[in-house]
C-alpha cells in the first residue's frame, strides 16, 4: 500500500507517514539482528549495483537509511565522499549514529522525510534500499550526471518493491536513462543516470 501510494498517489503520503514512522520506531531496537542489516549477503547487492556507476560521487544520499548499513557501506566504498543517511525514524537514526561512531565513519545521519527533504547542494548518488520510490523529490536531489540506485533485497517479495519497468518509466519521465537493471542473489537493482 505504501509503495502504491508513493508511486501513484504521492499526495497520500501525508496520511500514512505517521503510522509508517511509528512502525519503524518500534522495530529499531532489534532491526539489525532481524534483517541482518550489516551482513555481507544484505550489502552485496549494493556493490553489484554500484559497478554500473561510472563516476565517483562527491556527495551521496542514502534514503530510508534505517540503522545506517547502506550509508556506512557507501563510506567504505567512497572514502572521500560526503555521505548522508536520512530516515523518518528517530530511533533508527540514533542507532545509525552510534554505529558510525563505533566504526569511526564520517557518514552523517539526519531524521528527515524524503517527501519534503531539501538540501543546499544536489547529490551525485542517491541510494534507496527497500524504499518506495519518491520519484519527484528524489529526481530533484540528483545532480546532473548523477545516479539514482534502487535496490530490493528480496526482489519482488520485498516490502516496498517497485518493478524495474516502473522505475524506468517513472524516472524516465524526469529525464533519467536506465543504465542497468539486474539481480544479485535474490536482490534486484535498478541504476539510472541523470543527463549532465
Amino acid at each position: 500500500m505504501v509503495t502504491k501510494a508513493a508511486v501513484h498517489a504521492p499526495w497520500s503520503w501525508g496520511l500514512i507517514r505517521g503510522p509508517v514512522r511509528r512502525f519503524f520506531d518500534s522495530l529499531a531496537p532489534g532491526w539489525d539482528q532481524r534483517v541482518g542489516a550489516d551482513s555481507e549477503a544484505r550489502l552485496a547487492p549494493i556493490g553489484a549495483a554500484l559497478e554500473h556507476v561510472e563516476r565517483i560521487p562527491r556527495r551521496a544520499l542514502d534514503i530510508g537509511t534505517g540503522t545506517g548499513a547502506a550509508a556506512l557501506e557507501l563510506t567504505r566504498r567512497y572514502p572521500d565522499a560526503e555521505v548522508l543517511g536520512i530516515d523518518i525514524s528517530e530511533p533508527m537514526i540514533a542507532r545509525a549514529r552510534e554505529k558510525a561512531a563505533e566504526q569511526g565513519s564520517g557518514a552523517r545521519f539526519e531524521v528527515a522525510d524524503i517527501a519534503a527533504y531539501k538540501d543546499q547542494a544536489p547529490f551525485d548518488l542517491v541510494l534507496m534500499m527497500n524504499m518506495p520510490p519518491f520519484f519527484r523529490p528524489v529526481s530533484d536531489l540528483v545532480a546532473p550526471g548523477g545516479y539514482v540506485v534502487s535496490i530490493s533485497s528480496r526482489g519482488p517479495t520485498t516490502p516496498f518493491y517497485t518493478s524495474p519497468r516502473t522505475l524506468e518509466r517513472k524516472f524516465g519521465g524526469y529525464g533519467f536513462r536506465t543504465l542497468a537493471a539486474g539481480s544479485h542473489g535474490p536482490a534486484t537493482y535498478h541504476v539510472a543516470e541523470k543527463p549532465a
